[in-house]
């Protein structure tokens, strides 16, 4: 067990690595994971590194040919010699491009080959050699993010424990983690990592869950609590019943989940892989109009060799670079660049009830009392009688009793009846507490009518068969919801509404506060009908749920939302983007990150389309000198990597609107 923790990166520093394929016939991972390097982690040095080594190629370049350079060097070294470089430096660059071709496949790596080829037949090897230099500088980034990701994922690994302390046999040992079995008890120390997934059977601590949870504090645990492995228990010792090891703790599905991550390509990429195909032979018919006007091999050459920037396959995967980084750093895990598209253009959005838009854990909120009893006395024996259940309900009676410091008797012949609820004897009187049927006559109170219309869930209380009170339940809305709500409905959301197997009244009781739309009374195959009413129509739909029940229809949606994904298998493996913490805030904050990305893809493009004409007219009417043209075609990259840079800082939220009036569907 390590007794020093080592420094734990945070969900912000755990990133997400973006396989986008740049049109280069490479794989070329773009990871957002933060190393720590300051505030924007790996992103930002990988940008100014990149844009400084191009810089400074250009800045020779340029030098070199105001200067002369590069004629007198063509005129003292042998061409043969210049020739053997090329292709000495270029050699498996070229042998790709050819197996590429064999395929019927054109990458940019294609359109800056035949810039190669282009300037050798004009008999100008430096202009190829620069051309070969700045393929090998954009691979040498491309492979440094790569190995960045794939190095972050391995370090990310590290991080998880491999022994653990366990009671076998009545003694204390250290076992190996695989050797664990789910149900055996494991001690932590202070100061020491936790090394499953597990629910805490005895002593309490702070533990820092920063690596899973994103929270920047310490939370207190205690009996009952879930703890997640990778995580370091502060002050307190704790003894844990193990519900997953390994490659199945919440901690190994993130590892699993930063992989997976890798496979997912955006739309928009997938376009910028095609344009090659579509490019090059507008950029062979430019050649050939201007050889055929004005017999200028060099221009001719110089048109071919400006035309083949990889600017266009970078307008995509540097700026989801950026995107996801930032991502991150709020608490999102992003599967892939497919679904920031996907989100920038969502309009619908649905939620689920339990656990999303409340907290899923049901309150006593009012007592309503019959034969002249106070709530007090209501509550004291209702609590009593529930002291050894294990319903939820039951734990709502008991919260309520402990905040308001009554006691609780000690109950006899204690019985729980599924479906129906508990009975028990309470200071020698036998007590009941359950649903609806206890309530007799008193079912047609208007006190208890109002209360059953206003969504709360109706607990009796009799004693000797008669009824001394009701007590309401209801599943209390999470704070932060109107405020999410409303920046959401500032981004263009015009239609929400919330999906739920509850009942009507429950529903309508959540529902109706939050001016959203609702539909009671669902099953899990219902909501998916729903996505797919709105896709159908045409509407990029937003899920948002806890990733149980709501699996389905999380991965049916355009985009699935799990919130609070730590600690659920269901959530990790359904949706599109994982939050890990159970912050509502993330929601609009994930959308106005997706946006923002949209339109920096646009520019990025849009730039490269008009920086290319451009050159491509120059050229071809001999204004720009071919050395020159190997040169001009980074300058696009340079302008990407700037614009996308602007995504690694993300505007502060909006103020929050007013609340729409309630919707009903």
């Amino acid at each position: 067990m390590t007794t020093q923790p080592p420094p734990v990166p945070d969900a912000r520093e755990i990133g997400v690595a973006t396989e986008m394929a740049c049109g280069c016939g490479n794989s070329c991972t773009i990871n957002s994971s933060p190393t720590g390097s300051g505030r924007f982690g790996l992103a930002r040095p990988v940008l100014t590194l990149f844009g400084l080594v191009v810089g400074l190629v250009l800045l020779v370049v340029v030098v070199g040919e105001w200067l002369g350079a590069f004629e007198r060097l063509t005129d003292r070294v042998p061409f043969w010699v210049g020739l053997a470089l090329v292709l000495a430096g270029g050699a498996l660059i070229f042998l790709n491009v050819a197996r590429d071709a064999l395929r019927g496949k054109i990458t940019s790596h294609t359109l800056m080959t035949v810039g190669v080829a282009a300037a050798l037949a004009v008999g100008e090897w430096p202009v190829a050699a620069v051309v070969v230099l700045f393929i090998h500088v954009a691979n040498y980034a491309e492979k440094f993010t790569a190995d960045k990701a794939r190095r972050a994922v391995r370090e990310l690994a590290a991080l998880a424990p491999t022994t653990a302390r366990v009671h076998r046999d009545g003694i204390e040992v250290e076992v190996p983690i695989e050797q664990l079995r789910l149900g055996e008890t494991v001690i932590v120390r202070p100061g020491e990592q936790i090394p499953v997934d597990g629910t805490v059977t005895d002593g309490t601590a702070t533990v820092d869950q920063a690596a899973i949870t994103g929270e920047s504090m310490p939370v207190e645990v205690g009996p009952g609590s879930r703890v997640f492995a990778a995580s370091f228990a502060g002050l307190g010792a704790l003894r844990i019943r193990v519900t997953g090891t390994g490659e199945q703790t919440t901690f190994g599905r993130v590892v699993a989940m930063v992989e997976q991550a890798e496979t997912h390509r955006a739309p928009v990429q997938r376009i910028a892989d095609k344009f090659a195909t579509y490019y090059l032979p507008v950029v062979i018919a430019v050649a050939a109009l201007t050889w055929l006007l004005s017999g200028n091999a060099l221009s001719t050459a110089a048109v071919l060799v400006v035309a083949c920037s990889c600017s266009f396959a970078m307008a995509t995967p540097v700026a989801v670079l950026a995107s996801v980084g930032a991502a991150a750093q709020h608490g999102l895990l992003i599967k892939g660049g497919r679904y920031l598209e996907a989100l920038a253009k969502a309009d619908v959005l649905l939620i689920d009830k339990t656990g999303t838009l409340t907290l899923g854990r049901p309150q006593i909120t009012t007592i309503l009392t019959f034969d002249h009893r106070s709530e007090h006395e209501v509550l004291r024996l209702a609590a009593s009688a529930e002291r050894y259940s294990e319903h939820p309900l039951a734990e709502a009676v008991r919260a309520t009793a402990t905040v308001r410091g009554i006691g609780l008797a000690e109950p006899a012949d204690f019985r729980a009846i599924p479906g129906h609820g508990v009975q028990a004897s309470v200071d020698g009187a036998p007590v009941a507490v359950g649903g609806p049927r206890l309530l007799g006559e008193h079912a047609h109170d208007p006190r208890v009518r109002a209360l059953a219309d206003a969504g709360s869930t109706l607990l009796a209380v009799t004693v000797d068969d008669s009824l001394i009170g009701v007590l309401g339940a209801t599943d209390t809305p999470r704070p932060d919801i109107p405020a999410a709500l409303a920046e959401l409905r500032g981004l263009g959301f015009e239609r929400m509404e919330m999906l739920t197997g509850d009942h009507e009244s429950a529903a309508a009781a959540v529902a109706g506060p939050l001016g959203i739309g609702y539909r009671a009374g669902l099953l899990p195959e219902d909501k998916i009908a729903i996505v797919k009413e709105y896709q159908d129509r045409g509407h990029r739909v937003v899920m948002v749920g806890d990733g149980v029940n709501d699996a389905p229809a999380l991965a049916q949606s355009d985009v699935g939302i799990a919130m609070g994904a730590a600690g659920s298998d269901i959530a990790i493996e359904a949706a599109h983007i994982a939050m890990m913490r159970e912050d509502w805030m993330l929601v609009p904050q994930a959308v106005r990150i997706a946006r923002r990305t949209a339109r920096a893809i646009r520019l990025n493009i849009g730039f490269t389309a008009g920086y290319n004409a451009l050159g491509l007219s120059l050229a071809a009417t001999g204004l720009l000198p071919i050395m020159l043209a190997a040169a001009a075609q980074s300058i696009p990259d340079l302008g990407i990597l700037v614009n996308s840079a602007r995504l690694l800082r993300q505007r502060p939220p909006t103020a929050p609107a007013a609340a729409a009036e309630p919707q009903r569907v």
